[in-house]
């Protein structure tokens, strides 16, 4: 049985000696002709080979030490604590790191052989750009330059542009960012040649929530459980500025909101006073009241369209439950 088990090694060595150049000969060691003898050239013949990568590093450093000294192959000690032949080696490596291994061109041959450096990029590689911060000047500065890109790279694929964002505020409601963030933003998504497919996930306030609004009619999506909310500007600390100063500040936050007013009448289909209407105090949507808003488009209900169609609205369902709705209410 020991025999058995030397013999493909033997023959591996007597097969790469032999590949070596006919005018340099190769004494192959006593111990190793006396390890396959039992076996005969005839049943060694007949031992199957797997096939040899010729790339491998480890069988191509394997073949050209059995070449130049097969010596060092057979009396090489043993050690129990790692594999054999890996003292060959310097410095071992017996896994490529996934950044070096190519993707298959069948996968997308268009596709980067390494991955992106972090998690934007990755999503910006599927066109995907994702909006998860207030508008501050450094969110902004990002979100349009991933958008100049995706244009330059192909005008005729859309883009896809995730919105969990509070706008231009915290979620406290203390200001953060200037209007004019949410403006910029909004500036470059028209001058888009690229269908805009916006998804509202978790909230989209304030000035968020008008780029909710600003995507292509008809791909403008949000969340089931999601939240809209639209509400006036506010205006920033003033802190120990001059009465003077402080006036010309409250008049530039009136021309942002009528500014905002006008861009949110024009994507919704309301008219300028409703939308300024409501917006006199926060006005908060889910998913069906910004739908009948004219904020989204289509609710992402994956699979439950057909049950959310079935259910009854809630004049409907006073109706059958002979509640009567009095009028102002």
């Amino acid at each position: 049985m020991a025999c058995f088990l030397q013999a493909p090694m033997a023959y591996a060595i007597v097969s790469s000696a032999s590949s070596s150049s006919s005018s340099r000969a190769v004494r192959v060691p006593k111990p190793l002709k006396l390890s396959c003898g039992a076996l005969g050239a005839r049943n060694a013949a007949k031992i199957p080979m797997p096939p040899i990568n010729p790339k491998d590093p480890f069988l191509s450093k394997l073949a050209s030490v059995a070449s130049s000294s097969p010596e060092s192959l057979v009396n090489s000690s043993v050690n129990p604590d790692s594999p054999p032949f890996l003292d060959l080696f310097d410095s071992p490596k017996l896994m490529a790191t996934p950044a070096q291994v190519e993707r298959s061109v069948s996968y997308n041959e268009h596709r980067p052989k390494s991955p992106p450096p972090d998690l934007p990029s990755l999503l910006l590689n599927g066109r995907i750009v994702y909006i998860g911060m207030p508008l501050v000047p450094a969110v902004t500065e990002l979100v349009v330059a991933e958008l100049m890109y995706l244009q330059w790279m192909d005008p005729k694929q859309p883009i896809y542009i995730y919105i969990n964002s509070t706008g231009t505020t915290r979620d406290d409601g203390e200001t953060v960012g200037m209007e004019s963030e949410g403006f910029a933003i909004y500036d470059a998504l028209m001058q888009l040649q690229n269908e805009v497919h916006t998804v509202a996930v978790g909230a989209a306030i304030g000035q968020a929530c008008l780029l909710l609004s600003a995507g292509t009619k008809g791909n403008r999506f949000m969340m089931p459980h999601a939240k809209a909310m639209i509400q006036q500007p506010r205006v920033p600390s003033s802190g120990l500025m001059p009465a003077s100063d402080v006036l010309i500040r409250a008049k530039e936050v009136l021309i942002n909101r009528d500014t905002l007013v006008e861009l949110l009448a024009k994507h919704t289909g309301n008219s300028v006073e409703t939308v300024a209407d409501v917006m006199r105090r926060p006005f908060y949507m889910d998913a069906n009241r910004a739908k009948e808003f004219g904020v989204i488009d289509k609710i992402l209900w994956r699979g439950q369209e057909k049950v959310m169609a079935e259910v009854a609205s809630p004049e409907e369902w006073d109706k059958n439950a002979g509640i009567k709705v009095m009028d102002g209410f």
